[in-house]
């Protein structure tokens, strides 16, 4: 296991459980949003000085064995 990951949390109880960086009410999804849009690891941790480098990097570790999988199939 990635030790990256154990930066990352859900609980049920915060955010309705989606996956958050630990200690924060920060979504996995936003980050990798942000990411997808053209930002820097460097912007967001600027933009989020309480984040660090590894917490982003923690965000694209969690979503890397999604990134692989098959989309289900959509059309009519």
């Amino acid at each position: 296991m990635n030790p990256l990951l154990s930066r990352i949390s859900a609980d049920p109880n915060v955010c309705f459980g989606k996956p958050c960086v630990r200690g924060t009410r920060i979504w996995v999804s936003l980050l990798l949003d942000f990411l997808a849009s053209g930002m820097t690891i460097e912007q967001i941790v600027q933009e989020y000085p309480h984040l660090t480098r590894d917490d982003v990097l923690a965000a694209i570790a969690y979503g890397r064995p999604t990134a692989g999988a098959a989309l289900p199939d959509w059309r009519p």
